[in-house]
């Protein structure tokens, strides 16, 4: 293949892009291969991210090795821990779309031949892909990997059990010595969070879908495992540029339907159902909620991580981790394992030999938590364009709720009645005006759900929101209803009291009203909150956001 690299190495017009190099320390030998761009998300505000200048030095090592000129980029990341219940949790989804973005912008700018993303947590790993798939280069995924969980009386916990440690702190039912004990200890050393978290998820569905390696959402932060898989990454991408294997090759129509139901067997974040739509949407793959479901009705639920448990990633690596996964679900015919992937290899040759070694991390085809997948998405009055909810972190007697609802207009205030100890079993807490539009920036309401969880509240009270949640939330926990309050959508019409309907097997959520002329009536005097006045960033991306239930992406 011609390299993109030529345009500003070569001949004799280049000579002024070549003194640039130079100024640089670059050699011309350097210049006369394939120039990487080894995009690195690291910095010293992300625990997921504070380590990741070693995996991208062991990157370019792997560049080196097989030829290639690598050429480290830096992109920005927001720690969803750190932004969590204030204004910062804002700027967390809005930052995918810049990541994107910067990726685009500094692999056409500088002619690069191939990207190795280095990324690790919520927003970076989707917002990197997204521009992989925009880009349609040779492309790589090479995460940090998980974060081992802590301990606490020789249970494992990770840091959701710290926001739900909150929530028991304010029921009373621990006390500060405990609380800080739990802090000291839930999250040991850098890495994404312990369990089946948004960022994990996405690391795991870079594996199915094929963009990764194999190990690239399981083996642990600190593991050597992980340094070896970073090299590995490197010297993988300079076979991708040879062979002209570019992203659109991998990430294909029938690729996401493997990470689909890879998602469903491993009961993954609800954001991974916001992040393939916005990866699908820069790939050209059509990718709708119904499918989602049809993927879901079919394909077994055969993993409960955190939060659903308090098994953590590293315990899926010991089991076998992703591959082992697929190569259950090949058995079942769950997945189509010709596809080519970063490895050069099919699917088919990835799994091969790869076996369950440990039934009760993941459990057999024979014997799977439900025979349905982790992720529901649900339709109905105040959900029309549909809804989502982690079913496999649902107690079994909370599937199936109707109850009274308590009004929020945002998560604040919804918080703060929560605390106040003013919830009560049976309820249903709606929090609305949280969604892209009308947050902006889609808060996830892991503060709330936490809270719920932390009081005892998360088997007899359900939450519904047009926001979002984090991968750590737990219980019946409803969210990116579409269309949002802010956008008008039905959600906005809810009135303190009323009674709402949800039936997850079913896949329904309804304001239970007399008839479809109450909801009309009830819109047609109502008046949507006035937004608040915004400034900066938030404000160009308020006014471009598209619907949760099309990605949250920009128009």
């Amino acid at each position: 293949m011609e390299l993109k690299s030529r345009q500003v190495t070569q001949g004799v017009e280049r000579a002024p892009h070549r003194s640039l190099f130079y100024a640089m320390g670059y050699t011309k030998e350097e210049l006369d291969r394939p120039l990487i761009g080894v995009v690195s998300a690291y910095s010293e505000i992300v625990p997921g991210h504070s380590h990741l200048d070693k995996i991208a030095e062991a990157v370019k090592t792997g560049v080196r090795i097989a030829g290639g000129t690598p050429i480290l980029i830096p992109s920005i990341g927001v720690c969803d821990g750190i932004a969590m219940g204030h204004v910062g949790m804002k700027y967390s989804l809005p930052s995918r779309e810049l990541i994107a973005d910067s990726v685009e912008t500094m692999a056409l700018a500088h002619c690069l031949d191939g990207l190795v993303l280095v990324p690790n947590c919520d927003k970076i790993v989707p917002g990197m892909v997204m521009a992989a798939a925009r880009l349609n280069l040779p492309a790589i995924v090479c995460s940090g990997g998980p974060m081992l969980a802590g301990t606490n009386n020789e249970t494992e916990i990770s840091l959701f059990s710290l926001f739900e440690a909150v929530g028991a702190r304010k029921a009373g039912l621990i006390d500060d010595e405990e609380l800080d004990y739990m802090e000291n200890q839930a999250c040991p050393g850098c890495g994404s969070c312990a369990g089946m978290f948004t960022a994990n998820s996405m690391n795991c569905l870079c594996e199915a879908i094929g963009i990764a390696l194999p190990g690239n959402g399981t083996i642990p932060a600190v593991h050597a495992d992980r340094l070896k898989l970073a090299k590995r990454a490197g010297m993988q991408i300079m076979e991708l540029v040879k062979r002209d294997i570019k992203t659109r090759d991998i990430i294909t129509e029938t690729a996401v339907g493997n990470a689909l139901a890879v998602d469903m067997a491993l009961g993954c974040s609800t954001n991974s159902v916001l992040h393939l739509l916005a990866i699908c949407s820069e790939a050209g793959i059509d990718l709708d909620l119904d499918l989602i479901n049809k993927v879901s009705a079919r394909t077994p639920n055969l993993c409960k991580l955190a939060p659903a448990s308090n098994t953590h990633i590293q315990d899926l690596d010991a089991a076998g981790g992703v591959p082992a996964v697929m190569a259950q679900l090949a058995e079942g015919g769950y997945i189509d394992t010709s596809l080519i992937t970063a490895t050069g290899k099919t699917v088919a040759e990835n799994i091969k030999g790869r076996a369950n070694k440990n039934p009760n991390v993941i459990r057999p085809l024979s014997d799977p938590y439900s025979t349905t997948g982790g992720i529901a998405v649900l339709w109905g009055n105040i959900a029309k364009d549909g809804c989502v909810v982690k079913r496999s972190a649902v107690a079994e007697e909370m599937l199936v709720h109707s109850g009274p609802a308590r009004v929020f207009d945002s998560e604040d205030e919804a918080i703060a009645t929560i605390f106040a100890g003013e919830i009560k079993p049976g309820d249903v807490v709606v929090i609305r005006y949280e969604g892209p539009k009308g947050g902006p920036g889609m808060r996830e309401m892991l503060g709330p759900t936490a809270a719920l969880a932390g009081m005892e509240l998360d088997k007899s009270v359900a939450l519904i929101t047009d926001g979002r949640f984090s991968g750590a939330s737990r219980g019946a926990s409803i969210g990116h209803v579409s269309p949002e309050a802010a956008s008008g959508g039905e959600i906005g019409l809810i009135q303190d009291g009323d009674i709402i309907d949800i039936d997850i097997p079913a896949n329904k959520i309804n304001l239970r009203v007399s008839d479809e002329e109450e909801l009309a009536q009830r819109k047609a005097n109502w008046t949507p909150k006035e937004p608040k006045p915004l400034t900066g960033w938030l404000a160009r991306y308020a006014r471009l956001v598209s619907s949760a239930n099309t990605g949250a992406v920009l128009r």
